[in-house]
């Protein structure tokens, strides 16, 4: 398992919707089970707070609390076309 494969994941799961950052976790943890690939809840909570510092997702709340954290793709400035 690597970093690659949980983010590669993680990205499969984000949409352009908030969702709940524990949905997240569980549905990523199931696809990369599926797939053959340990990891825990917390590593993949982990590297969805990297993706969210260096900018590959969005987050709203703090994404240590899971179940009051929220996720999504980052969304397009609002503005004139």
């Amino acid at each position: 398992m690597t970093n690659r494969d949980i983010d590669a994941t993680i990205m499969q799961m984000v949409v352009e919707r908030w969702q709940k950052t524990a949905m997240i976790v569980a549905k990523s943890e199931e696809a990369l089970r599926k797939a053959g690939v340990e990891a825990s809840w917390e590593e993949i909570a982990e590297r969805i707070a990297v993706l969210a510092s260096q900018g590959d997702i969005e987050n709203q709340g703090d994404l240590s609390l899971w179940r009051n954290s929220e996720v999504r793709l980052p969304q397009a400035p609002e503005g004139p076309p």
